[in-house]
């Protein structure tokens, strides 16, 4: 199913793992990095959240009537955030999982 928000996958090449230790210099070519694409993800979630508010602020004042319009963009902000979330649940829970590794 693809995702309607457009929020997962959004790189179009699969990351492939060298088969060198050290590759220092094929890391470029691989795509964005987990961090890069988590500050982009996290970004892209506040312009929703920031149009969700335009939206219902413009609806209150009156410069704007159409209520399924408010009502979709206030989902898609809700929708992102609660994503976005669950992905911090599950990288936090990893970390929990990592730390309880003994050497």
């Amino acid at each position: 199913m693809p995702d309607p928000l457009g929020l997962i996958g959004t790189t179009t090449t699969t990351p492939q793992v060298s088969p060198r230790a050290g590759a220092g210099a094929g890391d470029a070519s691989q795509g964005a990095s987990f961090k890069e694409q988590l500050i982009k993800q996290i970004n892209d979630v506040n312009q929703l959240q920031q149009d969700a508010k335009e939206a219902v602020e413009d609806l209150a004042t009156g410069r704007r009537d159409d209520v399924e319009s408010v009502i979709i963009a206030t989902q898609k902000a809700d929708t992102a955030f609660r994503m976005l979330l669950q992905v911090r649940n599950k990288v936090m829970n990893a970390y929990d999982e990592v730390k309880q590794i003994r050497v």
